[in-house]
């Protein structure tokens, strides 16, 4: 039996993919920003960007993995106790 697919998996998925990929954005820029001879802070968009993208993906499968195999659990528990 093949079922469609469950919108209520991919929303927590890419909300917390969002929050993790700001989350290693912010801790990104802030702990590289440090200040050069001349007295300005240096910046480290690219590195930052690449740690919130990571994270993003990172974050949204891991979730969506989880959220896919407690739905399929909680669907065979169902069938067994009917």
């Amino acid at each position: 039996m093949r079922r469609s697919p469950n919108p209520w998996i991919a929303r927590p998925s890419l909300i917390l993919g969002l929050l993790a990929g700001t989350l290693g954005w912010v801790v990104t820029v802030i702990s590289c920003g440090q200040p050069d001879s001349a007295g300005q802070v240096s910046s480290c968009n690219g590195w930052a960007f690449a740690v919130a993208v990571i994270a993003f993906v990172a974050v949204t499968v891991g979730v969506g993995l989880v959220l896919v195999l407690v739905y399929r659990s909680l669907a065979e528990w169902r069938e067994k106790t009917k």
